[in-house]
């Protein structure tokens, strides 16, 4: 008599199908934690979290994404502290395209963020005040940590502003948009969710809400705009409280 490994009779998975996606979930975890990383501003903690985002990276199965965060761990951790922090203002604090709050790519920071905020509430996730709800970066880490469920829906909804964003940063030439390939290639194929169509017309309007990068963008104040738009080495952000984190483990 046949078994079957990967479904049950009632077209369920399996222990061999269940072992599969329960591996699968796991990559996607690391991949949004370590990108969650990677999006940060490149502070002291950015760089004290760098080496625990390119080991987990390393260990994620060869392919494409693995590859994209790769290229890009490597980049930061051969580029000084001051070039990569002049270079995140420039790419992240003053062009439009480049927001990286998701919410300012559909309604301007409407009904889309206190749906994202009622998100993080249903998990029991808190977000450090300082920290941005509707922040890609926060976004991947609920994603990895908080609710995978609810963080999964949340970046399918974003689905066209990503890709917007991935595609500017491309277009931009800078080493971030590999970044945005790896958090891509942990959603749904375009062929298997319909987000085509609203990327070009937010391609053709560009992202709601105001001329210039939304306020708080890349975690920017109005003197690290200027500085980098002149060509200064950004001041750094002020002191944060320390948050320690292990990429396959919990906030401690």
């Amino acid at each position: 008599m046949h078994v079957s490994t990967t479904t049950d009779s009632g077209g369920r998975p399996g222990w061999l199908g269940a072992g599969r996606a329960a591996r699968s979930a796991h990559r996607r975890a690391v991949t949004r934690q370590a990108a969650s990383v990677l999006l940060g501003y490149p502070d002291e903690v950015f760089f004290e979290r760098l080496p625990l985002a390119a080991r987990a990276a390393a260990e994620l199965p060869s392919g494409n994404v693995r590859t994209a965060l790769m290229e890009f761990c490597e980049h930061a951790s051969s580029t000084p502290e001051s070039e990569l922090c002049r270079h995140y203002a420039e790419v992240f604090d003053i062009h439009r395209r480049h927001a990286l709050r998701m919410t300012y790519y559909t309604d301007g920071h409407g009904p889309a963020l206190s749906d994202v905020r009622s998100a993080y509430t249903d998990a029991g996730w808190q977000v450090p005040t300082r920290e941005l709800p509707d922040h890609l970066a926060v976004l991947l880490e609920f994603s990895a940590r908080g609710g995978s469920e609810a963080g999964h829906d949340l970046l399918l909804r974003f689905r066209p502003g990503l890709e917007l964003l991935g595609a500017a940063l491309r277009e931009h030439g800078t080493p971030y948009a590999r970044v945005l390939d790896a958090v891509s290639l942990t959603l749904p194929s375009p062929g298997e969710q319909p987000a085509g169509g609203a990327v070009r017309h937010m391609d053709a309007q560009g992202p709601n809400d105001g001329e210039g990068a939304p306020e708080g963008n890349g975690e920017c104040t109005p003197q690290r705009v200027a500085e980098a738009a002149e060509g200064r080495v950004p001041a750094p952000r002020e002191p944060q409280p320390e948050r320690r984190e292990d990429l396959d483990g919990d906030r401690r």
